[in-house]
């Protein structure tokens, strides 16, 4: 496996009860990019998603993530190694505070989360931990609010937070603009490029301005199979990929939704 190549995925295929939801997909991440995973509605992203992470086991195919065959892994393994899922941690105590949740988020990284409640040193060491990546996510006069309480956008921006938290070497973010307005669109663009600079980030999304922003790498699934793959230059002007998205959203009265 080709040193630059993070995560790869080669054959990759999800089959429910006869209909084939992933077929046959190759997918080549490359270290410290950001790569988006897009396409029409029922394309299989999600799928492939939970396929890449193990939510789900794939029908056929392998995964290799830092040069190790991981099919077949259990998702907590997986992100023991440092491949994240945003929601896998999400908002995990909604009556705890933000703080509160990114310490949890960090006692999970020590192994055994409780072992050590007793120990104020170590809480108050994983408080000023907690607190810096409070403050890396834009959060930080959001601190001591319970997390049920934040505004939507900034929830997202906890859910990025308690996920830095297992620090992680590659970070996959299921449609982290979904249901976001505006300002929050741009505020967590800029936190995911932010995160981006050291680390790897694979991202479902549906909004095309941020795709077409943030992306190094595109590929494009339709009915399961990938369509095309490059930068969102050549990847837009792709005829299949035009085809795919005007056919569909044609089919489907513009849609957006999920998989």
């Amino acid at each position: 496996m080709n040193e630059e190549i993070i995560l790869e995925a080669t054959g990759l295929t999800k089959e429910f009860r006869g209909f084939v939801a992933v077929k046959n997909v190759d997918l080549r991440v490359r270290r410290n990019t950001i790569h988006a995973l897009i396409g029409p509605n029922g394309a299989g992203k999600t799928t492939c998603f939970n396929l890449l992470t193990h939510f789900l086991v794939p029908t056929a195919g392998r995964i290799v993530f830092k040069g190790r065959d991981i099919t077949g892994s259990s998702p907590a393994r997986i992100a023991r190694m440092g491949l994240a899922r945003s929601f896998q941690i999400s908002a995990v105590f909604p009556h705890l505070s933000v703080r509160e949740n990114v310490r949890v988020a960090l006692q999970r990284r020590l192994g055994n989360s409780f072992h050590f409640w007793r120990s104020e040193r170590v809480l108050d060491k994983l408080d000023a931990a907690a607190l810096k990546l409070v403050a890396d996510v834009g959060l930080s006069a959001f601190a001591e609010l319970p997390a049920v309480e934040l505004p939507y956008g900034r929830k997202r921006a906890l859910e990025i937070a308690t996920t830095l938290a297992l620090d992680p070497e590659m970070m996959l973010l299921d449609e982290p603009m979904a249901g976001l307005g505006q300002e929050d669109i741009k505020r967590i663009a800029a936190l995911i490029r932010a995160v981006a600079k050291d680390r790897t980030v694979l991202m479902v999304e549906h909004n095309m301005s941020v795709v077409a922003d943030l992306s190094d790498t595109i590929t494009v699934l339709a009915r399961g199979e990938v369509l095309a793959e490059g930068p969102y230059a050549t990847v837009s002007k792709h005829p299949a990929v035009i085809e795919a998205y005007v056919g569909t959203d044609a089919a489907a009265g513009h849609g957006g939704g999920h998989d």
